[in-house]
């Protein structure tokens, strides 16, 4: 079976089985950008209770979480963990989307893809999981996004060996899949949902699975 057949298919049987996703829960490009920094090892509940933090504190304006000091951003990030990192990584992305962006996120669309990921990458903090999100769900880009629920599903289905790195399993989706920024954001977004569901960790529950018909 072809890859792009394979992968178009597998997609389909998560897309029936679970529905649509409506993923990423963000009001503002900027507030998606905050999010993906605030979910960097945590889960989602914790970042969106600091996000609402933020948004309570009058934060969720570039200039504004530019201007604030660490310690009270810090504070206000308290729920998603890791908080005065956080903190500093959130305000590296503000200084570049300030300074460098005259403060709107959304320029950044304006670049091809590969220099708006660089420029991204550049700011200290942002991986290429939290690039590739920001571009993703936050910009309309045509990138997809890999965590560590699609590097599993890949290993565990023989899409990519063991060892293979973030940059490898991004270019396996991207090359195998048509160009379409709605269907890289369904796609990652059903991989998240099966990853937490069925293909744990431990004891993954293959039998009810929508993907177990593709194991090899």
């Amino acid at each position: 079976m072809k890859r792009q057949t394979l992968f178009l298919n597998m997609y389909g049987a998560m897309l029936d089985a679970m529905g649509p996703s409506g993923w990423w829960p963000a009001k503002t490009p900027l507030e998606m950008a905050v999010g993906a920094i605030l979910t960097q090892n945590t889960n989602w509940q914790g970042a969106a209770k600091a996000v609402a933090a933020l948004r309570e504190a009058g934060l969720l304006d570039p200039h504004a979480l530019h201007a604030a000091s660490l310690e009270a951003v810090a504070e206000r990030i308290r729920p998603a963990g890791h908080f005065r990192v956080k903190a500093g990584r959130l305000k590296n992305l503000m200084a570049f989307i300030v300074e460098d962006l005259g403060g709107d996120i959304t320029a950044l669309a304006g670049d091809d893809l590969g220099q708006a990921r660089d420029k991204l990458l550049a700011v200290k903090g942002v991986g290429p999981e939290t690039a590739d999100s920001i571009l993703l769900y936050g910009l309309n880009l045509p990138d997809f996004v890999v965590d560590a629920y699609t590097a599993r599903i890949c290993f565990r289905h023989g899409l990519a060996p063991e060892e293979a790195g973030y940059d490898e399993l991004r270019e396996l989706f991207m090359d195998a899949l048509p160009e379409d920024v709605g269907l890289y954001n369904e796609f990652h977004a059903l991989l998240v949902r099966v990853g937490n569901a069925w293909c744990r960790p431990r004891a993954p529950k293959c039998a009810a699975c929508p993907l177990e018909r593709f194991l090899q």
